[in-house]
């Protein structure tokens, strides 16, 4: 974290764009306070250099004075874009850098989204994972997630347990129910974010399931060389349950490499994105250092078929089978763009393209994959707003382990921290 965000606040550090907004700039301890005794010199910057209204000259100056120790200064920001206010103390002769300071201005359809983090793929010792479903919600948190979802194979009830550990209980964590569903002799794998019911549980009646997708099979028509009718149609059919649970359909790995192969085939993954059944396509996944290869190739994909004005809602994901592995969970997530947290805020927003999967792979520089001036403003924030929310989550995520093991005292505190990280963006935003 920068240090001028460690010992100032400027508010608010997201305005509309187009529109002269007056901000504030103050201290936040003693050793680093303005004084009135002193001038203070702003040189502003459009980061883009957008001012056709503004007139921006280079390097526009303003003398601010302090009232009642806080700076304020009212500035025309233009178009969408980030800015950049260079603070100097002023005695005499002398000059003092005291910092640089941050804010972005956002057109009307982006300025009144707020940016929330998720994962909504990973496992518990309900299937291949490590620890237990409240375990894997509060280990969320704790890396500063707004939302999740526990997604076992071939299993809905362990997301249940997930939000069940919590019951009663204030958190802002949300904590949604979901599955990895994998159709019979089908290589593809399915995530149901949100679903209202379990789709795997729905296979158990193999002869009605056999009947509606030979119904989706007879509706095809010819499809391309290679693709399996039965894989494809099976692959509707899911999407299909997931969308009538008021879920989410992903389409997972598309580019995993076992069996000396990727799975699914080449074939059937170019139909499945050309023809676009499911509802968002997993771009990052949960894949180690030495399978870098298969996200390289899923971003690649992604940039392709959007050339081709193939538009594809996107997620990011860890697919994480531990939480304290060391590897995988928090490397990979998402950030959706959305009003609220609400689930079918979320997932409208994703479906309307406002959300971007973010690389965060410890000791590395965060990359962000998605449209560009989403993976523009996401930098913005994983740079000047996101690492305050994740130290807000990490104490609430310490709480809720806390109750996990049995501690009676944390559901009290973590009553006593709900509702800040909302509070905190809410401030933050003009």
């Amino acid at each position: 974290m920068k240090a001028e965000n460690c010992f100032f606040e400027l508010v608010p550090k997201v305005v509309p764009a187009d529109r002269e907004t007056m901000i504030e700039i103050r201290s936040l301890f003693d050793h680093v306070h303005f004084t009135s005794e002193r001038q203070y010199e702003v040189t502003y910057y459009p980061v883009e250099e957008i001012s056709h209204q503004s007139s921006w000259p280079e390097q526009h100056r303003k003398r601010l004075k302090v009232v009642d120790g806080i700076l304020r200064m009212s500035q025309y920001f233009e178009g969408e874009q980030e800015h950049v206010l260079s603070v100097e103390e002023i005695w005499g002769k002398n000059r003092r850098s005291v910092g640089e300071f941050r804010l972005y201005s956002a057109q009307p359809d982006l300025f009144g989204r707020k940016p929330y983090k998720g994962d909504i793929h990973m496992h518990s010792h309900r299937s291949d994972g490590r620890e237990s479903p409240g375990y894997v919600a509060g280990c969320c948190r704790r890396i500063g997630l707004d939302f999740m979802a526990l997604t076992d194979h071939r299993k809905y009830k362990p997301s249940l347990e997930a939000q069940q550990a919590y019951a009663g209980i204030s958190t802002d964590l949300r904590i949604y129910p979901g599955e990895e569903v994998h159709p019979p002799n089908n290589p593809a794998h399915i995530i149901n974010f949100g679903g209202s019911f379990s789709v795997n549980d729905l296979f158990e009646d193999k002869d009605r399931y056999q009947a509606e997708v030979d119904q989706i099979d007879q509706q095809l028509g010819p499809l391309p060389a290679g693709v399996n009718r039965y894989q494809y149609a099976s692959c509707c059919w899911s999407f299909d349950k997931i969308r009538q649970g008021g879920g989410l359909g992903v389409f997972c790995h598309p580019y995993w490499f076992t069996g000396n192969r990727y799975s699914p085939s080449g074939a059937l993954t170019s139909h499945l994105l050309e023809t676009q059944p499911f509802d968002a396509y997993e771009l990052l996944s949960g894949y180690d250092r030495q399978e870098v290869d298969s996200n390289t190739l899923q971003v690649a994909r992604y940039y392709e078929e959007r050339a081709k004005g193939n538009e594809m809602p996107i997620v990011g994901v860890s697919d994480a089978h531990g939480c304290e592995t060391g590897s995988l969970f928090g490397w990979y997530y998402t950030i959706v763009f959305s009003t609220t947290l609400e689930h079918s805020n979320l997932i409208t927003s994703i479906k309307d393209l406002f959300s971007v999967a973010v690389e965060s792979i410890p000791g590395e520089s965060a990359r962000v994959y998605g449209p560009f001036r989403l993976v523009k403003y996401a930098l913005f924030l994983l740079r000047e707003i996101l690492p305050q929310q994740d130290t807000l989550c990490l104490e609430e995520g310490r709480l809720m382990l806390a109750h996990v093991a049995g501690d009676s005292s944390a559901a009290k505190l973590l009553g006593n921290l709900s509702g800040r990280t909302a509070e905190r963006l809410a401030n933050l935003w003009a």
